[in-house]
């Protein structure tokens, strides 16, 4: 019956086409185009739409039209009147605001306080431990507004809050690009992009979220001042104009405060480090790295932003000036975790170093096996050059010699001084054999001549 049904379709219609369109789902997608007709129509349907001719084709498209929705936005200069074309709906107002990367934190929770607690915010960061991190300080931080957090590791758990965050008349969705596309939350009043995207697609599918079906709505991205280079890039790229937005002050004692959060408990101190560290690791795959640079942060002044007590171990900060960082001035390892239970195995741990040392690994630790040392990427590409070097002059040489009538030079036996003393022994044993001074079974006269033929 579902056979019949398939084969008598006429209209397919793919939502958010350009990421269906990607190769993680080629396999469904094939699967599903091999069971419906070749006659019939298509229709690819998403705010950033591809154009490749290999992806349509893919798509069983034949002969495609493509149909652009697009505002255009009418400015009049003097007499005349400009017409500039946007990706975005005119009920939606795209900002900007260029802050220092330790005041960044302040100055989100200062743009909040002054919009009020009556309104619905998503605020977008780029990687999962963010997310946890933020989450835990703001609702803190911020009293009179509810905070809802989400992101893709949360699995079934993230359905509770995204429902409980449609209810809700007022609050914080701190969420990564995993609601960026696919979900409708009405009435959500401003968009906050606490980082540039990973992709300049995804900063269409961010603003989305708001002015939604003729409702009006805000968006605003928080870049740094070296990040100033991404406001003509997007539009540009995507066609989204932004206009700078001067936002009120930074909230004081901001970083002082997140401070004390950490030293009350040490669940919040190895989040901040997590959120540092894969924020950094984000930034130095950015889609955008020609104009979002690595090299260009400031990690001390970042660091400060992120309230750390102190920072990470990680390769990004080798040989780097990160002066502008003041360590918290405490013994970390009096730190404690409200969880009884952790803290108590903290504890053991801790015994355990003081004594050897050596900080013992944990169960799921000692199951791995050991990873060989990393190198830098430098090294281990002149390495991979110099032995493909060395084979192609092998190469070479053998083709040279093959041309020059040279023959193949046979590889000698290397002969250890034990297979010489094992030969002695069978000579000897021969010998004794002839003058008939032993007697070997049928047995081991057979296998004594294998032995000798494979001599």
């Amino acid at each position: 019956l579902l056979f019949f049904v398939l084969i008598s379709q006429e209209l397919l219609v793919l939502d958010e086409a350009d990421r269906l369109l990607d190769l993680g789902f080629e396999k469904t997608l094939t699967t599903i185009l091999q069971y419906l007709p070749r006659q019939r129509r298509t229709g690819l349907f998403s705010a950033t739409q591809t154009k490749e001719l290999g992806q349509l084709v893919r798509a069983g498209m034949r002969n495609p039209v493509l149909i652009a929705v697009q505002e255009k936005n009418k400015k009049s200069v003097g007499t005349k009147t400009n017409e500039t074309e946007v990706s975005t709906p005119m009920t939606l107002e795209n900002y900007y605001t260029i802050c220092e990367p330790e005041d960044k934190l302040a100055t989100l929770i200062g743009f909040l306080k002054s919009q009020g607690n009556h309104q619905k915010y998503m605020l977008f960061f780029s990687t999962c431990a963010c997310v946890d991190y933020f989450a835990t300080v703001l609702k803190e931080l911020i009293s009179d507004l509810q905070i809802f957090g989400i992101h893709g590791k949360m699995k079934d758990k993230r359905y509770k809050v995204f429902n409980s965050f449609r209810k809700a008349t007022s609050g914080v969705l701190i969420c990564t690009d995993v609601m960026a596309r696919g979900v409708d939350i009405p009435e959500v009043h401003w968009v906050i992009q606490y980082d540039p995207p990973s992709s300049a697609a995804s900063f269409v599918h961010r603003c989305g979220r708001t002015a939604r079906i003729g409702n009006h709505g805000s968006a605003l991205v928080m870049l740094l001042p070296t990040e100033d280079a991404y406001v003509d890039f997007i539009y540009r790229n995507q066609k989204v104009r932004l206009t700078e937005l001067r936002v009120p002050s930074p909230a004081a004692n901001v970083t002082s405060r997140v401070r004390s959060l950490q030293l009350k408990d040490r669940a919040v101190m190895d989040k901040a480090l997590r959120a540092f560290v894969s924020h950094i690791q984000a930034y130095a795959k950015h889609e955008c790295n020609v104009i979002l640079r690595l090299k260009d942060l400031n990690f001390g002044k970042l660091a400060m932003g992120f309230g750390l007590l102190k920072l990470p171990k990680m390769p990004e900060l080798r040989g780097k000036d990160v002066s502008d960082f003041k360590e918290a001035d405490v013994d970390f390892n009096s730190i404690t975790y409200k969880d009884s239970q952790r803290e108590q195995v903290r504890q053991s741990k801790l015994k355990v170093y003081k004594e050897t040392g050596v900080w013992p690994k944990s169960q799921q630790a000692a199951k791995r096996p050991s990873c060989k040392q990393t190198e830098p990427w430098a090294l281990s590409k002149q390495r991979k050059l110099e032995k493909k070097d060395k084979r192609d002059k092998r190469k070479a040489k053998k083709k040279q010699q093959l041309e020059a009538g040279v023959p193949k030079r046979k590889r000698k036996k290397c002969i250890s001084q034990e297979d010489i003393d094992e030969l002695a022994k069978d000579i000897a044993l021969i010998k004794k054999l002839k003058k008939k001074k032993v007697r070997m079974t049928t047995a081991a006269s057979l296998a004594f001549i294998m032995k000798l033929k494979s001599l």
